[in-house]
């Protein structure tokens, strides 16, 4: 097939974008696919519709290609009007399929997949509507509270508005201040005392106009895949310092990773029942990763779920792929087949 794997874009997670994008299209090739690697945002004026897709491809010069804009984001934001960059969409109607490995905002919330919703371009992961849902963690949270997941109790802050304390926000300390749309931990803050909460609170405010306060729940982090409405299995994630921030999420060595988790068949069941249920709830398609806390009660808490999760060999949901005995190359293979069936 001819596969677009689009990555990059302007968020904060542009850079993980890429390295995801760098690596899927490389395992698509292996497989057999004319698969090319594009910034969403900044295009690529030098390929032409009628040879997008080359039998023999350099991967790794398109993403240092990408990666030569990374100095120009600003001032490219301030200069250009649309989202999409020069060929991209040009190029995404020639192809197959999208292999949508973007990470963040305007990748994992829904607009990009409602553009291509109305264009008639296909790709992979969930459509526009449970996208949306799944990177607003403020929505997301209410969905789960409703629906009969179990998640940490909380209040949604806008700026402008008259902060509390945290004892006015029946949320207690340590408490977690993150922005409601952001990815990959970036601005999450774990605050122990009325100062810090203050603080996280005013520099969680500096990355969106709406943040998430929840009580902190103190115990293990896991993480279940669910693919096509299947969970996959457990994955324990437990960072050697700090909590499981950007830093620990990607800088090799940080974090130890378990999978399967060494829990027990019956704590293994329930938390892939409740990724499962928070799937539904919150209309997801084809592939997302649900994280969740798990306290020494044994009582289990869905933080979040993500829709694009990291694509690496290392990332996470590969690694409950390979726990099932799939490589990474046949994990995107499944990904694609399992998207193209919508």
């Amino acid at each position: 097939m001819n596969i677009v794997v689009l990555a990059g874009g302007i968020s904060t997670e542009r850079e993980i974008s890429i390295v995801s994008g760098t690596q899927v299209c490389k395992a698509l090739r292996e497989k057999g696919h004319r698969a090319i690697l594009m910034d969403v945002y900044f295009g690529n004026v030098e390929i032409q519709p009628a040879n997008a897709f080359p039998e023999n491809y350099d991967t790794d010069a398109a993403a240092a290609y990408m990666r030569g804009f990374d100095g120009n984001i600003e001032a490219a934001k301030a200069a250009q009007k649309e989202f999409f960059g020069p060929k991209v969409l040009e190029i995404c109607r020639e192809a197959d399929v999208v292999f949508l490995a973007l990470h963040g905002e305007n990748g994992e919330n829904g607009k990009v997949q409602a553009a291509f919703d109305l264009l008639g371009i296909v790709y992979t992961g969930s459509g526009y509507l449970g996208s949306a849902l799944a990177m607003d963690k403020a929505l997301s949270k209410k969905l789960f509270r409703e629906g009969g997941v179990p998640t940490p109790g909380g209040v949604t802050l806008h700026q402008g508005e008259t902060i509390k304390s945290t004892a006015g926000y029946n949320v207690g300390l340590p408490c977690v201040v993150k922005p409601s749309c952001g990815g990959s931990s970036v601005g999450v803050f774990i605050a122990e005392t009325e100062e810090a909460f203050q603080a996280a609170v005013a520099e969680a405010f500096s990355y969106e106009s709406e943040i998430v306060v929840e009580s902190y729940i103190k115990g293990r982090e896991f993480s279940v895949g669910v693919v096509d409405g299947e969970a996959y299995p457990v994955i324990e994630i437990a960072p050697i310092e700090g909590f499981y921030d950007y830093k620990n999420k990607y800088q090799a060595g940080s974090t130890i990773e378990t999978c399967p988790a060494e829990i027990s068949a019956e704590q293994t069941a329930r938390m892939q029942e409740y990724a499962v249920l928070a799937y539904n709830v919150l209309k997801l398609e084809n592939y997302a990763r649900v994280d969740f806390m798990m306290d020494d009660n044994g009582d289990m808490y869905c933080l979040e779920a993500n829709t694009l999760p990291g694509m690496t060999p290392t990332s996470l949901l590969p690694q409950e792929a390979a726990a099932l005995g799939m490589t990474f190359a046949d994990l995107c293979e499944k990904l694609i087949q399992v998207s193209l069936k919508k």
